[in-house]
């Protein structure tokens, strides 16, 4: 049974989030909340209650990443705080929607000239120096719609589904599932920490539609396929 809702929420504000120096000697995927990040949750929580109610069951997708398991616990205390009868919601965790790897300990220096590059070669195809490029995290998003897909035959499947993630990561989820070109992807701006996306049902032709409007920002290489050239 297809969810009614599949809502897309980016992780609440993390220690990286607010300085970056600490990827050099913190590994990207232990990085905890801030004390911000973990009320944006909370109230993360309480807009998804708002939309869908807290009397029926939520599947929950998480990233195994820390900041997210933070938000996933946050976003449950907003969601049913007002209801210590709350409803069994399933959680499932995949590392197939962890963020975007940018290789290992890594110096600011080194960062800010690494982003000037991408800035420069075009997001989807520049692949980090040991890590990866928007097309691999593409690939793996895909491997994920599997699961999920998989999971919306159960008969029993609930209602709504709830992805927790990370802003680049959501990002190649909306352009796999609506089959967004590589030029609109790096047209779509990241969601703002705790942010959050919905994919709603149409009954009628049994497709779902986006309901959250996409922000957009500068694109800024050079790169542009023209299609009108002979």
């Amino acid at each position: 049974m297809k969810p009614e809702n599949i809502i897309l929420v980016r992780h609440g504000q993390s220690k990286g989030n607010v300085d970056r120096n600490v990827f050099e000697y913190t590994p990207d995927y232990s990085l905890h909340l801030t004390e911000l990040g973990k009320a944006q949750a909370i109230e993360a929580g309480k807009s998804i209650k708002t939309l869908i109610g807290n009397t029926d069951p939520v599947q929950f997708y998480v990233s195994p990443f820390w900041r997210t398991r933070e938000t996933y616990k946050g976003i449950i205390k907003g969601m049913y705080e007002e209801n210590p009868n709350r409803p069994p919601s399933e959680y499932y965790e995949d590392p197939r929607i962890r963020e975007q790897e940018w290789g290992h300990y890594r110096n600011l220096s080194d960062t800010e000239e690494i982003e000037t590059e991408r800035e420069e070669y075009g997001h989807f195809y520049y692949r980090f120096p040991d890590g990866e490029s928007c097309a691999d995290v593409y690939d793996r998003v895909s491997s994920f719609f599997n699961t999920m897909h998989r999971d919306f035959e159960k008969p029993d499947f609930a209602k709504n589904a709830v992805v927790v993630s990370h802003g680049m990561t959501i990002r190649l989820f909306l352009m796999r599932w609506f089959h967004y070109s590589s030029e609109k992807f790096e047209e779509i701006a990241n969601p703002k920490n705790c942010e959050h996306f919905v994919l709603k049902l149409n009954h009628y032709t049994n497709k779902y539609e986006l309901q959250t409007p996409l922000r957009k920002h500068e694109v800024k290489h050079k790169y542009q396929f023209n299609w009108n050239a002979e």
